[in-house]
């Protein structure tokens, strides 16, 4: 099939740009995640650094053109590096009116609005208290370009001589839409219709029918005339190697199985399924040959107990829920502390409390890690900083996990869960991931159940069933031979060894890097997916001459051995995070450091403009 050539002369400008930030909005149906997905991917294969930001509805098919049905995509690329998903966006690509009224706020003055003009009527306009079509006003007009694109239209007329149906052919206006933002930036659609191609290989009459629709709105925006300029973002400067786009729950499921693989272990992860964590089991699924098993059970508790169930067993157990999950795995958990059986626990925190906002995201469980347990019930905790991090921090978890035999916590979150970002993929001969093995068979003189080892003051994870290794284990206080005790100076003894085991992870976790000033007036403090926003945000002001520092932990339990003194080489400290202040409030207690807060909890990240001008008053005060 013979397509437009994405870098034909135009009689339109082109004006170079270093990043540009553009968001696909509509109906749940409209297939916005789609097409947001296939401008990163094309994106992607042009040499772009880029984030994305995909923010979806809670309902599986929300009422049309309704505000709260209004689903999005946003891609921040560029030929520098890319931090975040962006702030304010330059190209706002709207299928409705509803889905123009949520977005404008967010667009740049001057920015482009591309419109599907067909569905901007009297019904629906009325949706969404629209007296009148806010295209035609003449404000809106001087502070925006407007493209008016009669998509729906465009895309049947591209398709009237197609078998499929008009419902079908409907679908595929996103295509259309799509053709016209891969001309606007000069974007090679060859990556899209291979996609196609394979994704409907054996469906060719779908593939033809979205190739078609594609290229129609390619040579549609070449030949309207209703932009001002096409604009061509420059390769970014990447280190050499293998690169594919990741987001973090992928990125997760390839680290499990790279750990299964690594290790010659079998890996059991066992899950409920519950937004944003739901894609993890997805994806491992298809890997079942790899070592890995997956288990959805009927239940949160019955997952968890699956996962303790296989560590007993001496494989590698797993779980992975959302915070309202994590509330029902508690009691299990601390079955896991107690018999320190080696597990790791996957929450992609999202909006709450109770089901709360299933779809946006949030860090507001962090002291749910820490306490969320009955009794002295310290568990260790890590959180990655982008979603490529997933990949190595499940690595690091299960080390850990296995070598100090102690639950561990991972906390991702929806931003990172489904957000995305060129990964470099690591060469497996330099992994660094080293496991302690469970004891099979080999026997071990004078075995106790709870003899520990004198410097991870771990006990040895053997496997039940032989007789060298006779030995009880469960919920009850035990002492050293595993019998109950309920001799109370022999559970003081044992409530304190519990907690210095934990302590002692310290000695396996790397020390906190310092970006920017390394002692001085302000220094900023963040974990999880706030990364991008705090580093840019600091970065600037660094870069102006003031005094600032930044550190993003990623070990929240134990912290790393140098914090203390960081925090303590400067006159202010702000945590900024998605919650009311948990960081800080542990951070408060534990060195009686004056940490104030930045906090917002509006089921989004940050923006970075909030966060210089919050850190530049403190600065000046």
């Amino acid at each position: 099939m013979q397509t437009n050539d994405s870098k034909s002369p135009s009689p339109v400008p082109t004006v170079e740009l270093e990043e540009v930030t553009i968001r696909f909005s509509g109906d749940s149906g409209d297939g916005m995640q789609l097409a947001g997905s296939q401008f990163t991917l094309a994106s992607g294969f042009s040499g772009n650094d880029l984030m994305t930001f995909p923010d979806f509805p809670a309902e599986i098919r929300a009422p049309q053109n309704t505000l709260f049905g209004v689903s999005g995509f946003q891609i921040h690329f560029g030929s520098n590096k890319i931090l975040t998903p962006g702030d304010q966006i330059d190209v706002l690509v709207a299928m409705n009116p509803a889905a123009l009224k949520v977005n404008l706020q967010d667009l740049k003055q001057n920015g482009i609005i591309i419109a599907n003009i067909d569905e901007f009527i009297d019904r629906n306009l009325a949706k969404v208290d629209y007296a009148s079509n806010p295209l035609d006003d003449v404000s809106l007009q001087q502070k925006y370009q407007i493209v008016k694109v009669p998509i729906t239209t465009l895309t049947r007329s591209a398709l009237k001589d197609s078998p499929l149906s008009p419902k079908e052919i409907e679908r595929c206006k996103n295509f259309f839409a799509l053709g016209i933002t891969y001309w606007l930036f000069n974007k090679d659609p060859k990556p899209t219709i291979e996609w196609l191609q394979q994704k409907f290989s054996k469906q060719p009459v779908y593939a033809e029918a979205n190739i078609k629709v594609l290229m129609a709105g390619h040579a549609y925006a070449e030949t309207i005339e209703a932009f001002q300029n096409r604009y061509e973002i420059k390769k970014a400067k990447f280190t050499p190697g293998f690169y594919r786009n990741i987001n973090g729950n992928t990125a997760l499921a390839i680290g499990i199985v790279t750990a299964a693989l690594l290790s010659k272990l079998k890996v059991l992860y066992a899950s409920y399924p519950i937004t944003p964590a739901s894609d993890i089991l997805h994806e491992l699924v298809k890997y079942k040959n790899c070592n890995v098993i997956t288990y959805q059970a009927e239940d949160e508790i019955a997952a968890v107990c699956a996962a303790i169930g296989a560590s007993y067993g001496g494989h590698i157990g797993i779980t992975g829920s959302s915070g309202p999950g994590i509330c029902l795995k508690t009691e299990a958990i601390n079955l896991a502390v107690m018999t320190e059986l080696p597990l790791v626990i996957i929450n992609v925190q999202r909006g709450g409390p109770s089901t709360g906002l299933p779809t946006k995201t949030e860090q507001a469980d962090l002291l749910q890690a820490f306490f969320g347990r009955n009794g002295e019930s310290h568990v260790p905790i890590l959180a990655p900083a982008v979603p490529s991090d997933n990949f190595y921090l499940v690595l690091k978890a299960i080390e850990i996990a296995t070598k100090y035999m102690t639950p561990v916590f991972l906390l991702s979150d929806g931003y990172l869960a489904n957000g995305s970002e060129p990964w470099q993929l690591p060469n497996i001969e330099n992994l660094e991931f080293d496991i302690k093995y469970p004891n099979f068979d080999q026997k071990i003189e004078d075995y106790k159940v709870y003899k520990r080892n004198s410097i991870t003051l771990a006990r040895e994870w053997v496997v039940p069933g032989n007789a060298y290794h006779i030995h009880r284990i469960g919920g009850l206080e035990k002492d050293e031979k595993g019998n109950v005790s309920y001799d109370s100076n022999n559970h003081d003894k044992m409530v304190r060894l519990r907690y210095e085991k934990i302590q002692r992870i310290v000695n396996d976790i790397p020390d906190q890097d310092l970006f920017g000033a390394q002692e001085g007036e302000l220094l900023v403090v963040s974990w999880g997916s706030t990364f991008g926003h705090t580093r840019e945000a600091c970065e600037t002001l660094y870069n102006k001459g003031y005094s600032i520092g930044h550190i993003h932990l990623k070990y929240l339990n134990p912290f790393p051995k140098n914090l203390e003194h960081i925090l303590k080489s400067f006159k202010k400290i702000v945590v900024a995070e998605i919650n009311l202040g948990q960081l800080a409030f542990i951070l408060r207690g534990k060195y009686l450091v004056p940490a104030e807060s930045f906090n917002q909890v509006r089921g989004r990240p940050f923006h970075v403009d909030e966060l210089v001008h919050f850190f530049e008053a403190k600065l000046k005060s």
